[in-house]
């Protein structure tokens, strides 16, 4: 059986990479990269992340998922493993992460879960990063900030 980088690089659609034997072992492919990563990158910009994770299982390529934010919140193991913890903030419920890891004698809780969201806003981004009224206030009429 071809090896794992072998069989990563065709189903990638780069053979010419596979079969290059610069690329044969590991100290070779450090040499390349940079060009290893452009290679892996592009087709996985053309590509979603079921297609990728389908292929690449198919040919026996060690391969998972990356999950956002989103992709966290909504998978039922983080839900069952109690990964995130939902606290109040002026009455409203907040889901943030749960204190890891969860020890059975001494768990983690979160006793003050931070002042209003964007309460810091004008300190943050006029005080420290410079930015005016005006381009403060365009932040928060896109919904970038509060």
């Amino acid at each position: 059986m071809a090896t794992l980088f072998k069989r990563l690089m065709i189903e990638a659609g780069r053979a010419d990479m596979a079969n290059d034997p610069e690329l044969e072992h590991n100290q070779g492919r450090v040499k390349q990269q940079e060009a290893i990563d452009k290679a892996l990158a592009d087709w996985c910009a053309a590509n979603s992340s079921k297609e990728i994770i389908d292929r690449l299982e198919a040919v026996r390529v060690p391969v998972g998922p990356i999950y956002s934010v989103e992709d966290m919140m909504q998978d039922p193991h983080y839900q069952a493993r109690g990964m995130f913890e939902t606290v109040e903030i002026n009455g409203q419920p907040l889901k943030i992460p749960a204190i890891l890891p969860k020890l059975s004698k001494t768990p983690g809780r979160t006793d003050w879960p931070g002042d209003v969201i964007g309460s810091y806003n004008d300190e943050v981004l006029g005080e420290l990063l410079g930015l005016d009224d005006a381009e403060r206030l365009a932040l928060r009429d896109q919904g970038v900030t509060s």
